[in-house]
């Protein structure tokens, strides 16, 4: 058997961990931190939450520090869009196989004495792979590194850190079941990556109920909020941002959609956050670097220009209602297409709602996921949110590709919307940068975040 074919089976098993499902809670990761060693103890962090922008922050964030002079940098984000090393990132490059192989096999062999010594309760896929993270990040010598949350905050593996600069991003309706269906109890799981007298910061859209139990909370714990004042401005391909320390002016910038604007501002003050508290200084060039060099595919990604296709993974109500948004200062009347599929667990018609206006047609597909909500369903939900012109055809490539047809026909352009599952493998399909090397196993695309 090849080395290749081995990590593969591995990656695969490590999947099919999702079969224990999603259950909120640190017991069985603090106990897998325990028994590698507590690798989470041997990095400085920044940590990353929010409902949606959580990823671009932390790819921001990452990436500045990167061109900051600090060694090789952590990043650990999720889902993966191709390959499974996507989630596990040092100096911008996904993990090597050979590393990830062998931070696999300690994590099972721990997982499997972790469940076997505790209540018998497997530890799930992503407990798992938030472990061999940060096992990898020890082996590879990494000292900084950047951790966006999977769920929530307070309940989720990645919690077992102590960062020294928490970060959330936006607070919206999402994983009502898990996370609470108001505001108020979403920000408070949310808050919970807040820890006692390490400073956070907010997204600037975050206020009202949400802003108030951020605040609360992080008032019981004696956290300080900064707020450095961050503001950003962007024309044409570039961004220039001011706040209390510095002006830097005239950076390009890759990441398309208005709403990157609030996530630069994010991670700016993140960064400003976390120099202040450990005097490790950031100079406008390495924001510079790491703000130009930044790359976060398939968020407002443009695939293509003759037609425009543009591909996205906003599959809740506030990332299709940004998008949105986004897309109608793009299209500048140009007419569109909408080749959308989603996992059955998502708020479907509230995020057609937001997006039905943008489009003169749609193609209901599937994602390359077992939790995908089936072509049909989705063309029903479409139908009821008021599209108009709408096409059935569960083989995302064969809608891919009617759609395109469709563009070239109308002088128009294609939106992949959804799933990132779906979008990642559309990106791939385009050969964009959307992955660059990996385990590329069909059953990972099943795990959940």
């Amino acid at each position: 058997m090849s080395a290749k074919s081995d990590i593969g089976e591995r990656i695969a098993a490590l999947c099919a961990r999702r079969r224990f499902g999603m259950r909120p809670g640190l017991e069985r990761t603090e106990a897998l931190m325990e028994a590698l060693g507590h690798p989470e103890r041997t990095f400085a962090a920044i940590h990353v939450a929010g409902t949606n922008g959580k990823g671009s922050v932390a790819a921001i964030a990452a990436s500045v520090l990167q061109n900051a002079g600090v060694g090789d940098v952590g990043l650990y984000t999720s889902p993966h869009l191709v390959f499974f090393n996507e989630r596990i990132r040092i100096a911008g490059r996904p993990v090597a196989d050979e590393v990830l192989a062998e931070s696999l096999a300690r994590v099972e062999d721990v997982a499997r004495a972790v469940a076997a010594e505790g209540d018998g309760q497997e530890p799930t896929f992503f407990e798992c792979a938030t472990a061999m993270a940060f096992d990898i990040f020890r082996s590879q010598g990494v000292r900084l590194a950047v951790v966006e949350t999977g769920l929530g905050g307070r309940l989720d593996a990645t919690n077992v850190i102590l960062p020294v600069v928490s970060a959330i991003t936006t607070i919206g309706l999402e994983h009502c079941q898990y996370l609470g269906d108001t505001l108020r109890a979403i920000a408070h799981e949310k808050a919970g990556i807040i820890k006692p007298g390490r400073p956070f910061v907010l997204g600037q859209s975050i206020d009202g109920e949400a802003r108030e139990e951020i605040t609360a909370v992080a008032s019981a714990v004696g956290a300080p909020m900064v707020d450095p004042g961050v503001s950003v401005e962007r024309r044409g391909g570039k961004v220039s941002f001011e706040d209390d320390f510095r002006t830097v002016s005239s950076i390009p910038f890759a990441l398309e959609g208005s709403y990157q604007m609030e996530n630069l501002a994010t991670a700016v003050a993140a960064l400003e956050a976390f120099s202040s508290t450990t005097g490790i200084p950031i100079t406008d060039e390495a924001f510079k670097a790491g703000i130009s060099s930044v790359s976060w595919p398939c968020r407002f990604q443009i695939l293509s220009d003759d037609p425009p296709v543009i591909a996205d993974g906003a599959h809740n109500p506030p990332a299709a209602a940004a998008f949105s948004e986004s897309l109608r200062r793009f299209a500048k009347g140009r007419p569109f297409a909408l080749v959308a599929g989603f996992c059955a667990d998502k708020d479907v018609a509230s995020c057609l709602k937001s997006l039905r206006s943008r489009f003169s047609a749609a193609f209901a597909t599937e994602t390359p996921s077992e939790r995908t909500l089936s072509a049909d369903a989705l063309a029903d939900e479409m139908r009821k949110a008021g599209f108009k012109d709408v096409c059935t055809e569960p083989m995302w490539r064969k809608a891919y590709a009617s759609a395109l047809d469709w563009a070239m026909a109308n002088g128009g352009g294609v939106v992949v919307l959804g799933s990132l599952f779906l979008a990642g493998a559309v990106a791939d399909e385009s050969k964009t940068d959307a992955a660059t090397g990996g385990v590329r196993i069909p059953s990972e695309r099943l795990a959940t975040s």
